[in-house]
């Protein structure tokens, strides 16, 4: 990812709340044989870490393919992103872009044990449940839980370096920027109330 001052995102709590937020993830990494190994998976920040520290957990036969716990790897997590019109800027002469807030974990995962494992799969759930009226939880259904627990691997993430970007219209006008956030919170076409969020919380 191409880092750039002007869209940096370096804010401890603002890179937590990414990942708070958006807890479907990309783990990357190269295998013993110089492959690319990929793998989309649910994170959630690390309760035993302060900072953008996340544990997850993936299929039991992935860590092997990543050397989950003897290489690096990166982490990508995704925040609100999407395509801008040169028509929304109402001026010009102006190209498309695409606007993100995207932040890269980079560092050596340690490999959890089946207890940590299962902890961070109750964890897990607890975490996309708790918005919910009457929280599911996994100690509803222990000895089933416990029992397909071992088919998934968890992991702890402490990143050694962390990119973080969030390129929201930082090098354009306020009045430009404006007409952005509306077009994305009324386009017919690009409508996309999350993206104008994002930039009006940072940008107004």
């Amino acid at each position: 990812m191409l880092e750039q001052q002007i869209y940096a995102l370096d804010d401890p709590e603002a890179l937590c709340g990414l990942i708070r937020g958006h807890g479907w993830a990309t783990l990357v990494t190269v295998s013993a044989e110089g492959e690319p190994v990929v793998t989309h998976l649910p994170v959630i920040p690390d309760p035993e870490n302060p900072g953008p520290a996340v544990v997850g957990h993936l299929a039991r036969t992935d860590p092997a393919a990543h050397g989950l716990g003897e290489r690096p790897v990166v982490l990508v997590v995704q925040g609100p992103h999407g395509y801008i019109s040169p028509s929304f800027y109402e001026a010009g002469p102006y190209v498309p872009t695409w606007n993100h807030v995207t932040v890269h974990l980079h560092g050596t995962p340690r490999v959890l044990g089946p207890e940590e494992t299962y902890e961070v799969l109750s964890a897990t759930v607890d975490h996309f449940e708790s918005a919910r009226p009457e929280p599911y939880r996994l100690a509803d259904v222990a000895g089933y839980a416990r029992r397909i627990a071992p088919g998934v691997t968890g992991f702890r993430l402490v990143p050694a370096r962390i990119a973080g970007k969030a390129k929201l219209g930082q090098d354009k006008s306020a009045e430009i920027v404006e007409r952005v956030i509306r077009a994305l919170d009324t386009d017919d076409v690009h409508r996309n109330p999350a993206l104008a969020h994002a930039m009006r919380a940072v940008l107004t």
